[in-house]
């Protein structure tokens, strides 16, 4: 059975935690974590890149100049895609890059992301994430005590707004609840650091 050592903001051990092995116990499965990532990041695309086809571009109604007997090449726009200011011959339109992967695919990824962290010991769990003062200083100090990377991804199970205070303007910390979790958010950051509620719960839905 895996363990964790259980810590409060002050760095201090408070207790051991027993983990699923069915979530941390197993092989990180790279192809899943590869296909997550990439699908995470194609959702992020807007997809609303547009150029202009020769239809669309303004002017050039009329030939430039006759066919033959100049000795210039043949033209029959000065919008052609040839031209400066011309039409753009294939190029990119409006389209949806969304890619909808199965429920087993994600959970799988997350769950290849969460023991990847936990083998590698960049997973820190801390009993309570709640601070009495919305302060800056305070969480870095916190921070410093838990002896965790500056790049962090912070979970929690609830709401806390004197955390989320404290923690926006921290450079190169992300602050979440532990539903919105994706194995693209846990990829991207150096240490994890998560509550004891939210790492229960996370146990729930991924065995």
């Amino acid at each position: 059975m895996a363990t964790v050592d259980v810590k409060n903001l002050q760095g201090q051990t408070v207790k051991q935690l027993e983990l699923a092995d069915e979530v941390f116990a197993v092989k990180p499965n790279a192809d899943l974590l590869w296909e997550a990532t990439k699908a995470y990041l194609a959702n992020l695309r807007r997809g609303t890149h547009s150029t202009k086809s020769r239809g669309e571009v303004s002017g050039g109604g009329k030939k430039p100049w006759r066919q033959k007997g100049t000795g210039r090449a043949r033209a029959g726009s000065i919008r052609s895609s040839l031209w400066r200011h011309g039409s753009i011959a294939h190029g990119p339109k409006p389209r949806d890059y969304a890619i909808k992967l199965p429920k087993k695919v994600l959970s799988g990824a997350l769950r290849s992301a969460l023991a990847a962290k936990y083998q590698e010991n960049k997973m820190t769990v801390v009993d309570r994430l709640s601070l009495s003062e919305p302060r800056s200083k305070v969480f870095v100090g916190a921070l410093g005590k838990l002896e965790v990377s500056p790049k962090i991804l912070i979970v929690d199970e609830a709401r806390d707004r004197n955390l989320e205070l404290s923690s926006r303007n921290v450079p190169g910390c992300d602050l979440m609840r532990h539903h919105e979790l994706h194995a693209y958010h846990v990829l991207t950051h150096d240490c994890l650091v998560i509550s004891e509620g939210a790492l229960t719960r996370l146990e729930e839905s991924l065995r």
